[in-house]
């Protein structure tokens, strides 16, 4: 396969949240950012933000696009991935 085809194309995506403390997100291409207070992962749908406290990455496998977080999650959210083209494109949309 392409690896510029395979870079469009967005991995499946699973999150399983056990007891607010176990987090396992799938179809990560990155981490923004990960800190006690708050992370942010990119996926191919979009960026996933976290809060809660103690929050730390106890598995990362990009490969795989796999992260398992472990703290007290009290927040999950997304924001929608900016697409393709500028600004004045998504803005005549």
């Amino acid at each position: 396969m392409d690896k510029t085809k395979a870079e469009k194309t967005p991995l499946p995506q699973d999150l399983i949240l056990e007891d607010r403390s176990r987090l396992t997100v799938t179809g990560v291409q990155r981490v923004v950012h990960c800190n006690a207070e708050n992370a942010a992962l990119e996926t191919g749908r979009g960026t996933l933000n976290l809060s809660g406290a103690q929050i730390s990455i106890a598995k990362l496998d990009l490969e795989a696009g796999e992260v398992k977080l472990t703290g007290r999650f009290d927040g999950l959210e997304f924001s929608r991935s900016a697409g393709p083209g500028g600004f004045w494109q998504r803005l005549l949309r």
